[in-house]
């Protein structure tokens, strides 16, 4: 986006004192002004202060007093009002400047999500445009759930903000059908079996059973303070949004991920939006996201099948051959093995698989 430079005028002249100053030289004074165009002497007396405006009808009457045309009061009033707009406009952009510095741009604009620059207004300008507001400032009034208290001291919200837009900017032009929760729920053991895939295999494959469901699934990667892990938002009725960060490598993670935020779509209220990560400082919230964290646990690894397989004794073979009787990727096993303190984090983790993203 070009930006030009302009001239900036540091103050905005109201054109009532130009009307002050052709009184003046014809010797008529406001009382006599106001008796002569109808208007009151208040009224006069605002517009050469600048507290009201001159209008067209109002032009037309000074053009019939003075011999000055109605276009040179009309051109007056109209040039007072944008070099008034333009200094506020000026002055608001500074404020905006001090809310753009918390965000990465930098980081954003490595990904290609805003233009590379490196002026502060044209950054504000592109900022501006990627959340689709007039002003930085209302940016907490349309990702509410950004600007929640974080118990995380160095957490940005406009940083996480801007990655949960992202993942809304992609959502909206991806193409579903309307949600159909039974269907989401039958799908569930084949989205699951998938884990044994490669994600070059599984990717487009999840993202064609989910968008069959009502489901846009994307990954968006993270940015800096941010620490989401997933999100979940309903953009219409019909149509919910999934988004994983790019975070963690970790095969386990990544499931477990897909599939909390798959529990909030099935399980949560569609008025809120849901973002997956540490901070869990409202009660309400940590009783939503431990039903999600629950219902992501058992629908990877069936309950039943994991407490007998605890009865026995522990080794790679018997990870493995749980992995196979539940058609699921071992590392998913290992995680939960991990979380659950059965094993050390330093065990078996060669069978966690790492996952390479390619944006």
């Amino acid at each position: 986006m070009a930006i030009k430079n302009e001239y900036m005028p540091c103050l905005a002249i109201p054109p009532g004192e130009t009307l002050e100053e052709q009184l003046q030289q014809i010797g008529m004074t406001q009382v006599e002004f106001s008796k002569r165009t109808g208007l009151t002497t208040k009224h006069i007396n605002e517009i050469i202060n600048g507290k009201a405006s001159i209008t067209p009808e109002t032009a037309l009457r000074f053009e019939s007093v003075l011999g000055i045309p109605a276009s040179f009061w009309n051109n007056l009033e109209a040039n007072y009002q944008e070099t008034k707009a333009r200094i506020e406009a000026e002055q608001q952009l500074q404020s905006e400047i001090e809310l753009a510095r918390s965000i990465s741009y930098a980081e954003m604009a490595k990904l290609e999500w805003v233009p590379k620059t490196s002026d502060w207004k044209e950054k504000v300008f592109n900022l501006r445009n990627f959340f689709g507001v007039a002003a930085l400032e209302y940016i907490p009034n349309v990702i509410p759930v950004a600007f929640r208290k974080s118990e995380i001291k160095d957490a940005s919200a406009l940083s996480l903000a801007a990655w949960l837009r992202k993942g809304e900017l992609i959502s909206q032009i991806i193409k579903t059908k309307p949600f159909n929760k039974d269907l989401l729920k039958e799908s569930i053991p084949g989205i699951r079996e998938l884990s044994v895939k490669s994600p070059r295999e599984f990717l487009p494959l999840i993202k064609d059973l989910l968008a069959n469901c009502g489901v846009a699934f994307v990954l968006v990667p993270h940015l800096k303070k941010t620490y989401a892990h997933g999100a979940t938002k309903w953009l219409a009725p019909d149509k919910v949004m999934i988004v994983l960060s790019i975070r963690g490598s970790f095969s386990d993670i990544f499931w477990f991920s897909l599939f909390h935020e798959i529990a909030h779509v099935l399980l949560h209220n569609k008025k809120q939006v849901f973002i997956a990560h540490n901070n869990r400082a409202h009660d309400e919230l940590e009783t939503i996201e431990d039903e999600a964290d629950n219902f992501a646990s058992h629908n990877l690894i069936n309950q039943r099948s994991y407490q007998s397989f605890l009865q026995n004794s522990l080794s790679e073979g018997s990870i493995r051959n749980l992995a196979d009787e539940l058609k699921i990727h071992p590392g998913i096993i290992v995680g939960r093995l991990q979380h659950d303190k059965i094993i050390r984090y330093d065990q078996y983790t060669h069978l966690r698989a790492r996952y390479v993203w390619v944006s």
